[in-house]
Formats: C-alpha cells, sequence, structure tokens
C-alpha cells in the first residue's frame, strides 16, 4: 500500500526527471517537501522495494520505473491546459479551409512533432478496409499496358503490366469487363480468392489467352493487397533529439522499427479515447511511451499516435490531442 506521503514524492520524482531526464536526488525532494533526508531515504527505498522507482546505473539518485510511470499516470497525473502559444499554432491549421482532411491531420502532427520534439505517426486506413469500386485499363505501347485499381475509399492504385504482342486490347477488354461484373464490391484484401473461385473457372469461356492475362491480373492485386497501413510519419529522427537515444545502438533499433511496415501496422488504436502505453506495453521497444488516439470523421477512420521517451509530458500530450480530436471533429465522428 502507497501512502499520501510516498505518493508525492513518487509525483515530484516524476515530474522533475520528465522536466530534466537527470536521476532525482534526495536533497531535491528535502527541498521540495521539506523533510528530513533520513524520512525521504526511507521512502525512496519503499518505493523502490513496490518496484516505482530504480537506480539509475551511471549517476546517483532514482528514476521512475515502467510501473512508477503508469502509477504517475493513473493516480497522480492531472490535466494541464494548452497554452496559448501552442493552441494558436494549431487553430491556423484549422482555420485554413483549403485543406482536406488528411492534410489536415498531417500538418496538425508536424506541429505538435515541432512543438514537443516528438515523433508523431498518423496510420490511416489498411488496404483491407477498401472495396473494390472499378478496374480500367489503359494500352500504352504494343505490349504493356497501365492497370488502374480504385477503391470505394477513393484510393487509386496504378501498375504497368507487360503482356505478350499476341494479346489483343479486346482480349484485355473482356478481362476487365469480367473481373469488374464479379468482384467489384469485394474487399481488397478477399479479390484474389475471388479471382480464383469465380473467375478462374469461367474465364476461359469468354478469353482465348485466358491463363496468361487471369495470371498477370491476379498478380497485380496480389501486390495491391500487399499495400501496407498508409503511414504518415512527422518528426521521423526527433525522437533521436532525446537524451535516452544517445547510444547508437538504440538508435538503430528505433529506426529500424519505424522502417518496419508491420510493426507500423500494428500501432493501430482499436479503442477510444486517448491511450497510453509505457514502455514494454508498446511493442516498440522499452524505452519508449506511445499515445495514441483513434478518431472517426464522416467515415474515415485512423490513428494518430505520439512516440517519446518514457518521461514524456504525459498531460501537454494528452492536451495535445484532445485538442486535435475536438477540433477534427473526431470526438463528435466517434
Amino acid at each position: 500500500m502507497i501512502t499520501n506521503r510516498q505518493r508525492e514524492m513518487l509525483k515530484v520524482i516524476v515530474e522533475e526527471y520528465i522536466k530534466t531526464a537527470k536521476p532525482v536526488s534526495s536533497n531535491h525532494i528535502c527541498k521540495k517537501l521539506k523533510c528530513s533526508s533520513a524520512t525521504i531515504r526511507n521512502e525512496m527505498a519503499r518505493l523502490e522495494e513496490l518496484h516505482l522507482l530504480e537506480k539509475n546505473h551511471f549517476a546517483s539518485g532514482r528514476i521512475p520505473s515502467e510501473d512508477g510511470y503508469r502509477y504517475y499516470i493513473e493516480n497522480l497525473m492531472q490535466p494541464k491546459s494548452m497554452t496559448g502559444e501552442d493552441m494558436l499554432k494549431l487553430q491556423t491549421i484549422f482555420r485554413n479551409n483549403s485543406l482536406d482532411l488528411n492534410e489536415t491531420i498531417k500538418k496538425s502532427i508536424e506541429i505538435v512533432s515541432e512543438i514537443t520534439n516528438y515523433t508523431t505517426i498518423v496510420l490511416g486506413n489498411s488496404s483491407k478496409d477498401n472495396r473494390l469500386k472499378k478496374v480500367e485499363v489503359v494500352p500504352l505501347d504494343e505490349n504493356k499496358i497501365l492497370s488502374i485499381v480504385i477503391t470505394d475509399k477513393g484510393v487509386v492504385q496504378h501498375k504497368v503490366l507487360y503482356l505478350p504482342k499476341s494479346i489483343s486490347n479486346e482480349e484485355v477488354k473482356k478481362t476487365v469487363e469480367l473481373i469488374n461484373k464479379l468482384v467489384v464490391g469485394t474487399p481488397i484484401n478477399e479479390v484474389s480468392e475471388k479471382l480464383e473461385y469465380e473467375v478462374k473457372p469461367i474465364i476461359k469461356d469468354y478469353v482465348n489467352q485466358y491463363e496468361i492475362l487471369y495470371n498477370t491480373f491476379y498478380d497485380a492485386f496480389q501486390e495491391f493487397t500487399n499495400v501496407r497501413t498508409d503511414a504518415y510519419f512527422g518528426g521521423r529522427t526527433n525522437i533521436l533529439k532525446q537524451p535516452e537515444f544517445t547510444n547508437v545502438d538504440k538508435v538503430k533499433e528505433i529506426l529500424a522499427k519505424f522502417e518496419d511496415n508491420e510493426i507500423i501496422s500494428k500501432m493501430k488504436e482499436e479503442d477510444n479515447g486517448i491511450n497510453i502505453y509505457v514502455g514494454s506495453e508498446t511493442e516498440l521497444m522499452d524505452d519508449v511511451s506511445v499515445i495514441k488516439t483513434k478518431y472517426n470523421i464522416n467515415g474515415e477512420e485512423g490513428t494518430i499516435a505520439i512516440i517519446g521517451p518514457k518521461r514524456m509530458e504525459y498531460g501537454r500530450v494528452i492536451a495535445l490531442l484532445d485538442y486535435i480530436k475536438d477540433n477534427l471533429g473526431g470526438s463528435h465522428g466517434e
């Protein structure tokens, strides 16, 4: 059980460490809480036993543990109000009527990155959330066509396909008509299956060189399905400005994680509200925290994630995200 004095001490230590990135000494707490140094040392030892504090190996003093941050977030953190300056910077974006929703989100996370020195990511819809609306082809040279795939969410993918000269435009046209007739409305990640079971058995009745054409379109769809979640970074290298990331191995590790499509697409937030993940909970690395929120505006869904060191300014980031959600209309669209 944690006493009031221990709670107060933990709050002082977390907030001081967030501010300075330096382990907090018992002297600092003595001055703050006006207690004797013996009392402070005993209480610090107790907080260590409770796994809320840990020793720093390179300097005397204590730093919050992962559990210590979690306790602080859930029990001690007070809501921060936004500064006028932060608000003004974001208002310029929200008042710019020439920006569409995606641009507004991207620009607002760039500002959050700039004012916090953290890395921000927007994850849009992944391809599996899209349904096929239409396939079009444009003949280019005699053995090249441009295939265009359009989804119901307005995503347009195009790919140049190479075909033998012996295949006529008429054959290509028939194949596309067949795909449009049978496959439109299918979620993108199920298109290959639908081609396999519905188009493949009957294409030979309509098209002479059906094998080549079928395989060409099948491969193009496979590639489209593997398109990862649409991720946009703000301040990708900002996290490296934090003192926790002066170590070359850590720098390599976090940058490799940012390049990993699979890891990034897993960062999608499923729960409503603003959610905080500390250290090992982030699935990124133990040295960071991630604050995420889901938005849903007129059917456009996505996630905004802010990545910083574990000693990130949680209160400030939550205030920024709240403000962005309210002004995007995200809170009304949920």
